[in-house]
């Protein structure tokens, strides 16, 4: 399994505190070591080139070569059909505080690892001036 490395992901303060709260602080494994390693920023001073919460995430597949498009989201705004993907997934919480250029990592339902590109962000939240939502 990929571990997270500190100063790997950035996530913004406002994330953060929502992020810990989850599932009453009992977050998966792979979110909790994503929260346990982040640095922690303000959401004025996040860079655009950051996954952040609800960022729509262009991706490439490692092995597949397959494009796709993501929307990383809160569990009840999830519908996975639609490409918006809960941050308690392993996909989500692959993706969430790396910068364009990284590679996401998770481990996937029967072990496998799944990995992927980011290739850009087609919107950040906090790039459009959106820092509370």
């Amino acid at each position: 399994m990929h571990a997270t490395i500190l100063g790997e992901r950035t996530l913004t303060e406002h994330d953060f505190s929502r992020l810990s709260k989850l599932l009453d602080g009992h977050l998966p494994p792979a979110l909790a070591n994503v929260l346990g390693a982040a640095e922690v920023t303000r959401s004025r001073e996040v860079p655009a080139d950051v996954v952040t919460m609800y960022s729509q995430v262009e991706l490439v597949d490692l092995h597949t070569r397959r494009r796709q498009t993501l929307t990383v989201c809160f569990p009840g705004d999830a519908e996975p059909s639609a490409g918006f993907i809960s941050v308690l997934s392993p996909v989500g919480s692959g993706l969430l505080g790396l910068k364009v250029g990284a590679v996401a990592r998770w481990q996937m339902p029967g072990g496998e690892e799944g990995a992927a590109e980011i290739v850009a962000i087609a919107f950040q939240p906090e790039a459009s001036g959106d820092y509370a939502r």
